[in-house]
């Protein structure tokens, strides 16, 4: 692995996590990391499968053992490869996760022994300064037992024997970790880790969504100015939905690099499967999803799907337009992305759009700030007096249509909800207000009260103004 030069430098930098402790859980692949991950973690962040080398770039999560919490980093199988290819680019990574941590959990398979590959995996380690505990996993019933015994050979002391699946042998793992990530404390309440509640309220979630290769993985690594995650070529490198926290303008981002989508008729193998559901997983839990296009194919059909579901999930959009260097005719090309806007979502409009060359790290600051901007706006609300004075004046420029013969009275708005904004609308006889007109008073909404370019949900209510009689 590095050297001690690259272990001073690492030193140097700031640690992830916020001040937690750092835990990096190394080893060759299918030995059950992603596993152990999200079992520290209490959720299903790293894809799982039987599949050797599934997991690529390394993920990062918040975790906890016994109340404490500390910051967990899943990383890639560590093989011996230290060419160019895909593979020593996934080792470098696993190397950076090591030399940021403040401990590493080296896990092995119990049930298939100590192998060569543990071998080399445990020469490399031995260069590093950050301790090691070793973990034997997949230790359950009798046939971990001779592979726990193997493990002594490795010379890391006493292996943990754990089952990441099962959930056993965490307590002796705890005490293992102990010395790096501290003991609860049973009266204080101030250092339980965030609930999503809590973590939502502090950090904006960004995530970075669109067609195979047209460049997430490079805008990830342009805005945080380092090889975060693997690029390459070959469309289908990122598989998991891979999150980093990153500051901008004193605010907090989660940034979160997303598996590409491709029309579902072409989405055929298991591993594509699982991705594009971390994908879509990631798309509902963002407050922010920004869509990046290759310049040369703006806003294809499978764009268009990416940005409805976006839309649906009732979540702001931004879209990115990649790869601007390499456009000849600029103008053009924004007056067909206007023309498509208009055409296939006519339910949002004034989408911010930003042109980028993420390879270049160009006009990247920009698009943060209008991820921001429309932050704010998919979190505005809009005053109850406000709302009604603006209904009365939008039934005098254009009454509803009667229903059965009657007039359709529209008697009072409010706003329920922000992220996005969401109204109630009593009204007469709801089940008769045609959707043209709802669309009318949805569109009118968003000039007057600044709401252009994020979803806007209206409910119909049968009720009486429940407020009438205050």
């Amino acid at each position: 692995m590095s050297g001690p030069d690259d272990d001073m430098a690492a030193a140097e930098q700031p640690r992830p996590g916020g001040g937690l402790a750092t835990i990096a859980i190394i080893g060759r692949p299918n030995v059950g990391k992603s596993t152990l991950f999200n079992r520290l973690t209490g959720k299903r962040l790293a894809l799982v499968d039987d599949m050797p080398g599934l997991t690529r770039d390394r993920r990062e999560g918040d975790a906890s053992l016994a109340g404490v919490p500390f910051r967990a980093i899943d990383t890639a199988g560590l093989e011996d490869v230290r060419d160019a290819s895909l593979e020593a680019r996934m080792r470098r990574q696993t190397e950076q996760a090591v030399r940021a941590a403040d401990a590493v959990l080296f896990v092995i398979n119990a049930r298939e022994g100590v192998t060569p590959l543990d071998l080399m995996v445990a020469d490399d380690l031995r260069r590093q300064k950050t301790p090691i505990i070793l973990v034997a996993n997949k230790a359950e019933g009798r046939a971990g037992i001779s592979g726990i015994g193997e493990a002594y050979a490795l010379g890391f002391g006493d292996p943990v024997a754990i089952s990441a699946e099962h959930g056993e042998g965490m307590g002796d793992l705890f005490d293992a970790l102990a010395p790096y990530i501290g003991v609860p404390e049973a009266d204080d309440e101030t250092d339980r880790p965030e609930s999503d509640d809590e973590e939502t309220g502090k950090r904006i979630h960004i995530a970075i969504v669109g067609r195979p290769n047209a460049g997430k993985s490079t805008l990830l690594n342009a805005l945080l100015g380092e090889e975060r995650v693997l690029t390459a070529p070959e469309p289908g490198t990122t598989r998991d939905a891979i999150a980093v926290d990153f500051e901008h303008g004193g605010r907090t981002l989660r940034l979160i690099d997303t598996a590409g989508l491709r029309r579902k008729a072409r989405v055929i193998e298991k591993i594509e499967q699982m991705a594009v559901e971390d994908t879509l997983r990631a798309i509902r839990l963002a407050h922010v999803a920004v869509l990046v296009l290759d310049a040369e194919a703006v806003l294809d059909k499978q764009d268009l799907a990416i940005a409805r579901w976006v839309i649906e999930e009732g979540r702001a959009l931004v879209i990115a337009i990649n790869k601007w260097d390499a456009v000849k005719d600029r103008k053009a090309s924004l007056q067909r992305l206007s023309d498509r806007l208009q055409t296939s979502l006519p339910q949002v409009a004034g989408i911010p759009t930003v042109t980028i060359s993420a390879l270049k790290l160009q006009r990247v600051d920009a698009l943060l700030d209008a991820v921001l901007a429309i932050y704010d706006v998919w979190n505005r609300r809009v005053a109850t007096g406000q709302l009604n004075r603006w209904l009365d004046g939008m039934q005098s420029a254009h009454a509803p249509p009667l229903a059965k013969g009657r007039t359709n009275r529209l008697r009072y708005m409010t706003q329920i909800k922000a992220r996005p904004p969401t109204f109630a609308l009593w009204c007469s006889q709801p089940d008769e207000l045609p959707d043209s007109y709802q669309r009318y008073l949805v569109n009118g909404l968003r000039e007057p009260f600044g709401l252009e370019g994020v979803p806007i949900r209206l409910l119909l209510r049968g009720s009486k103004n429940p407020y009438a009689n205050d």
